[in-house]
């Protein structure tokens, strides 16, 4: 007789784990609704399956939840983020919201409930990433609903995006190995089997009402991790590993604080550097025992992952793109600053054209909208934008100075030429400009 089949809800559909699940379940045949921030962006990614779009904010009461649960079997909760910022409020998105799911599941008779969280999660953690982990995985022990918690490890994906870009990213340094906390005590997990795990939640009873771990059997030290990296990627050997004294990495982190209130959700926040420094690691028996089989150690990881050029160009991309943005904002801010400032001497070059007011005019103007693209780029969400306007301009701007000072073209100093260099770094931008 054929089990029936379960319908699942899945919260971060689309996210590094929560993509993962949604493949695994699908090939084992349940229904699978996911969500995420934007059912379109779902679509894009997965369109075999049916999408909602809602962000976690807006979902801090059951009654919020209830249209969501209609004819739903269970939820998988795959959804979080690193640090409270821009786009994120962590009491809001781990906790209350996910505190409102588990009572409306209840009212809804939801048949089981699983929670990705992580390991060390408590509510009296100081880390704000680890406390409202904690608070939910207390409400959920607390309700009536069948439940399992798991906790994995440092996640490893070929979807790269967050510690696994990182990784990634810092393999691809040229000559030398850089690393923070190079003696942190690491143990990871392949994302493939996180999503074997949820699947065999949903249906195996005696996983209920119990908290996995689930990381590979040994640790490694965070050097040893990207050593490993660099050789999949199939980077030289770096000339020495250099460790970063571990003040630095917590201004870098203090820096990467900052720019996650302008969307800018980096791996290597404030979140990020603690959590290494009390080492990510966990116990994997209990759930060696419940499974009957042991989690991949980074070694058979890496093995099963393709390692191609794609793979290094994206890794070298990685390591440019915060200077790619850095260099892109504040060249169009200063463009913008030293044309206010040096507005009248800009305006004599194009005033035997234009006349003086028509200069002075043309070229506030200008600096103005320079200003603006800068302003575009600082911030996340606009920063694709800014590019395309960026480019736009650009080629405006080299219209006119052929129109109006041909004679630059011929210029020692090659000010229209130099446009072009601009124009193919903001395309750069642009085209890296996605998160996932």
């Amino acid at each position: 007789m054929n089990s029936p089949v379960i319908k699942v809800l899945v919260l971060g559909g689309y996210g590094l784990i929560g993509r993962a699940v949604i493949t695994e379940l699908s090939r084992q045949n349940f229904i699978v609704t996911g969500m995420g921030r934007t059912a379109e962006k779902g679509r894009k990614v997965l369109p075999q399956i049916k999408w909602v779009g809602r962000d976690l904010h807006k979902l801090r009461t059951p009654g919020a939840w209830s249209e969501f649960l209609q004819d739903i079997d269970a939820v998988v909760n795959a959804s979080g983020a690193l640090q409270t910022g821009l786009k994120d409020n962590l009491q809001a998105i781990q906790s209350e919201a996910i505190r409102a799911l588990i009572r409306a599941c209840e009212q809804a008779s939801i048949k089981h409930y699983t929670q990705i969280s992580a390991s060390g999660a408590s509510p009296e953690h100081p880390s704000e990433f680890l406390r409202t982990k904690g608070e939910a995985d207390s409400s959920l022990r607390k309700s009536t609903l069948s439940w399992t918690i798991l906790k994995p490890g440092l996640v490893i994906s070929s979807d790269a995006y967050g510690g696994t870009m990182l990784l990634r990213a810092l393999a691809a340094f040229p000559i030398i190995q850089p690393v923070i906390l190079p003696d942190a005590k690491i143990q990871t997990v392949a994302v493939e089997d996180v999503a074997i795990a949820v699947a065999l939640s949903l249906k195996d009873p005696h996983l209920s009402a119990k908290d996995f771990e689930l990381v590979e059997q040994s640790s490694q030290t965070l050097q040893s991790v990207l050593l490993q990296f660099r050789q999949w990627l199939g980077f030289p050997a770096p000339t020495f590993v250099l460790p970063i004294p571990r003040f630095i990495g917590i201004i870098t982190a203090k820096i990467a604080d900052v720019t996650g209130w302008f969307g800018w959700r980096s791996p290597l926040r404030t979140t990020a550097v603690k959590m290494l420094a009390q080492d990510v690691t966990g116990n994997p028996t209990a759930w060696e025992k419940a499974a009957g089989k042991k989690l991949n150690s980074l070694k058979q990881t890496l093995a099963n992952l393709p390692s191609t050029s794609q793979e290094r160009l994206f890794s070298r991309l990685q390591l440019l793109f915060p200077f790619i943005v850095v260099t892109l904002a504040l060249f169009w801010m200063t463009s913008g600053i030293i044309g206010f400032v040096q507005y009248e001497a800009a305006a004599w070059l194009v005033m035997p054209t234009l006349g003086k007011s028509g200069a002075v005019l043309s070229v506030l103007a200008g600096s103005t909208i320079d200003c603006l693209i800068g302003l575009l780029m600082i911030f996340r969400r606009t920063f694709h934008a800014g590019c395309l306007i960026a480019i736009a301009v650009s080629i405006g701007y080299l219209a006119l100075g052929t129109i109006f000072t041909p004679e630059f073209w011929l210029d020692p100093l090659g000010p229209l030429v130099k446009i072009f260099p601009g124009i193919l770094l903001a395309m750069v931008g642009a085209t890296m400009a996605n998160e996932r």
